[in-house]
């Protein structure tokens, strides 16, 4: 018979990482909720609980049973970067309101929420404040909290915010976040085939003309002797550790500098008013009059460089019949010119989900759109993809991993370990010793677990896309045990009785092997994180 501290109720539960930080600080969880097949089959297995304890679907719980401590974890992609960035215009962002009436209706002593950094963007501060009063209404006094996952005890760059609630002001007001923990763990202490020891010497650190040691780059996840420890494969941005397509491809110096010149000048508002801009062969005369509309071809040929619509005058003529898409489209055109980047902007279609590259075929072939401007961009123009299947390689003395996501990534890992003179030495090896020997991999199923806090043997699928899935979609273990350890250090518990529980035994515990199709098509979308 064991003593638990406190009492607690695991919303949108996943695999277990909030159970496991909490009972980590003597908690003992009453029940879960979670409705994807693989997290409670991973759940059960790990906690050795009984499936029965499974609340399922939030939105079909009336009420719960009497706790001290309410968790969730709740789904987060309409508050993601990744996301379309909808907010409450996403049903998937209402999902707070079941948890907030679940809060309300069964009045823990405090609680954990957590979701992904973007609800606490500008753009979003009208939602945040919208979750912040529901929660100040029901009660409750709370705050919230920015922490990346790195700063606790893990080897991975996972911001995230945190609301902690108190039911009662007085442990509201003394309720302090920890200071980081000085000693982190790196990268190579969780690479299962890494055994080398990194050495850095005075004559390995990267010197300026002065013999100055070059201070990190204050912008890279990770840094050593003033060289970055992971390479960005992709045509956007440049660095000395980025790699271009042109550094890839067989290409000459002239196509390199068409390649720079398109790379410097894309983000200028004088081009347009996204992000990045493709340019026309005028736009690229301009810069330089020599570049002919041979010369961008042959960089199309190469597939560095893609050729695309960018405005269109419009024949209302040869208008019969529209879909409602096309319909859409044809009213934001102004003056009778549709202009590509205005439809990339506006809001309306991102709410609707209207792809413009679909909707846009049909009304050239039917001869409704007239193309005015053609205009030269990168191939790959989508930053997280990254060149040919790679987004970034880390080395072995890199601080971090990136963010693990749901839908997995294109990083990887490598365990050689580059001792470079300069930055061109610098990428030059990486190049001859990592990329061209294929010197690198994705991270195993055991990694991914450390990286975000849980055992390497943690108990979980075989397949990969499933493993990720459940990881990604998993809160990081140490920074909820820290905030668990700093709720309980606020003195909440401290004039209960302890409670007295006995382990349920479990009977007919689910497996992954028992059944290999654990991923339903019934399961919602818009309850996964």
């Amino acid at each position: 018979m064991k003593k638990a501290k406190f009492t607690f109720i695991d919303l949108f539960s996943g695999i277990g990482g909030f159970r496991m930080a909490l009972e980590n600080n003597g908690g003992e969880c009453l029940h879960f909720s979670e409705i994807s097949t693989d997290a409670v089959t991973a759940y059960c297995a790990n906690s050795k609980e009984p499936i029965e304890k499974n609340l399922g679907d939030i939105t079909k719980i009336k009420e719960l049973p009497q706790h001290n401590i309410l968790t969730a974890g709740v789904p987060c992609q309409s508050w993601s970067i990744a996301g379309k960035n909808l907010g409450f215009d996403d049903d998937r962002g209402q999902l707070w309101n079941d948890t907030i009436f679940l809060l309300n209706q069964s009045r823990p002593d405090a609680f954990i929420f957590e979701n992904v950094k973007g609800l606490v963007d500008p753009r979003n501060q009208k939602a945040l404040n919208y979750i912040l009063d529901r929660i100040k209404e029901a009660g409750y006094f709370a705050n919230y909290y920015v922490l990346n996952s790195f700063d606790y005890g893990v080897p991975q760059n996972r911001i995230r915010i945190y609301i902690i609630g108190f039911k009662n002001k007085e442990f509201a007001d003394k309720f302090k976040i920890p200071k980081p923990v000085d000693k982190k763990i790196k990268l190579a202490d969780i690479l299962s085939d890494f055994n080398e020891k990194i050495i850095e010497t005075e004559n390995e650190r990267q010197r300026d003309l002065f013999g100055n040691i070059i201070a990190q780059k204050s912008m890279s996840l990770s840094a050593s002797n003033g060289l970055n420890d992971y390479f960005l494969f992709n045509d956007l941005r440049n660095g000395h550790s980025t790699i271009h397509s042109w550094d890839i491809i067989e290409t000459t110096e002239r196509q390199k500098k068409i390649c720079y010149l398109l790379l410097k000048n894309r983000r200028k508002s004088t081009y347009g008013n996204l992000d990045g801009n493709p340019l026309s062969l005028k736009h690229f005369q301009s810069l330089d009059k020599t570049i002919t509309e041979r010369e961008l071809e042959e960089l199309v040929e190469l597939k560095i460089l893609k050729k695309e619509y960018y405005s269109f005058s419009i024949d209302k003529s040869k208008i019969k019949q529209l879909t409602e898409e096309e319909n859409l489209l044809l009213n934001l055109c102004e003056n009778n010119i549709l202009i590509l980047d205005k439809l990339k902007m506006n809001r309306e279609l991102k709410v609707k989900k209207v792809s413009i590259s679909k909707t846009i075929i049909p009304l050239i072939e039917q001869g409704i759109l007239i193309s005015n401007e053609e205009r030269y961009d990168f191939k790959n123009t989508k930053i997280s993809t990254g060149l040919y299947g790679v987004n970034r390689i880390f080395l072995p003395t890199s601080n971090i991993f990136p963010t693990l996501v749901a839908s997995d990534t294109n990083d990887f890992v490598t365990t050689k370990i580059i001792y470079a003179k300069n930055q061109e030495d610098h990428k030059k090896q990486f190049v001859e010793k990592v990329y061209k020997k294929e010197n690198y991999r994705r991270i195993t199923k055991e990694e991914a677990c450390m990286i975000q806090g849980f055992p390497k043997d943690y108990i979980l699928p075989e397949n990969r896309a499933r493993w990720m899935k459940l990881i990604g979609n998993s809160v990081s273990v140490p920074v909820i045990e820290m905030l668990g350890k700093a709720i309980l250090e606020t003195g909440i518990f401290d004039n209960k009785a302890e409670i007295k529980f006995d382990r349920p035994k479990v009977h007919n515990m689910p497996t992954f092997e028992a059944n290999p199709r654990l991923i339903k098509m019934t399961d919602l979308k818009n309850h996964t994180r």
